[in-house]
């Protein structure tokens, strides 16, 4: 595969030899729409006594749920002090109501990210009018595969914009099931460069989900000062436990995978 550095140079135009301070394979600032020198570091040290609990985003995706999953969820991620729950926007400020300590994050442009960047704007406003703390949006997939990137920017940064009035964290699925390895290095720069908090793998209703490589590979690319979101198929502690290794701080899975 072409070099990380290059590639960031070709699709930026990068001319400056200015240092990144995020540790990202790129090696030369990208001039983020948010910079990262100064924010923590988000990886995590893995050792035996690591408890899953504080990196869960304990999911419910499904087309077919109710309000009694939805309070069961929240009720479940609240006992065990999980990070998130996720869910469908339909169900926001009912989660909302029913999560004590849990935030609430939801998906926008899920699951094809084939929106218009209009009604992506749209769904990320009410979200966060409803409740949410965080969201997870899905890129524009066909876009990055006919090298629209410009495009891609700016539906991402505009997204930021919004989130970052009320503190929200954004999330940018990437869909690695579908992407090349370049094309995986081209989302996470584009999504790093737009100002996303996190790259995350997966809607986990493509053909497959997440795996270490990938996850390996999307953390080399955005250095420590980003967040990493491994999901799709981790319905075990192991799996989980691998990704956290591979480099991701956020696990997201609709099995409770708690240190009971």
């Amino acid at each position: 595969m072409q070099n990380i550095k290059q590639i960031a140079i070709e699709l930026f135009g990068i001319k400056h030899e200015k240092f990144c301070y995020c540790a990202g394979a790129h090696e030369l600032c990208l001039e983020c729409k948010i910079c990262r020198k100064d924010l923590p570091d988000q990886l995590v040290q893995y050792h035996e006594e690591l408890k899953l609990n504080d990196y869960i985003d304990y999911t419910n995706l499904k087309p077919e749920t109710v309000k009694e999953d939805i309070l069961s969820l929240c009720e479940l991620a609240d006992q065990y002090h999980l990070k998130a729950v996720c869910i469908n926007p339909y169900y926001i400020g009912y989660a909302a109501a029913n999560c004590k300590h849990a935030k609430v994050c939801t998906v926008i442009g899920f699951p094809l990210g084939a929106n218009t960047s209009k009604v992506k704007l749209y769904e990320a406003e009410n979200a966060i009018l409803e409740g949410a703390k965080e969201i997870d949006m899905v890129i524009n997939i066909g876009l990055l595969k006919a090298k629209e990137y410009q495009i891609i920017i700016d539906e991402i940064s505009d997204i930021k914009e919004i989130c970052l009035k009320k503190d929200i964290a954004l999330k940018v699925i990437i869909e690695t099931a579908l992407l090349n390895k370049i094309e995986i290095v081209i989302a996470c720069l584009l999504a790093k460069k737009a100002g996303a908090d996190f790259v995350k793998t997966s809607t986990g209703f493509a053909k497959s989900g997440a795996n270490t490589e990938d996850v390996s590979l999307m953390r080399h690319i955005v250095g420590s000062k980003m967040g990493v979101k491994a999901s799709g198929g981790i319905r075990t502690k192991e799996i989980a436990f691998e990704m956290i290794k591979a480099g991701a701080n956020r696990i997201g899975t609709s099995s409770l995978l708690v240190d009971k």
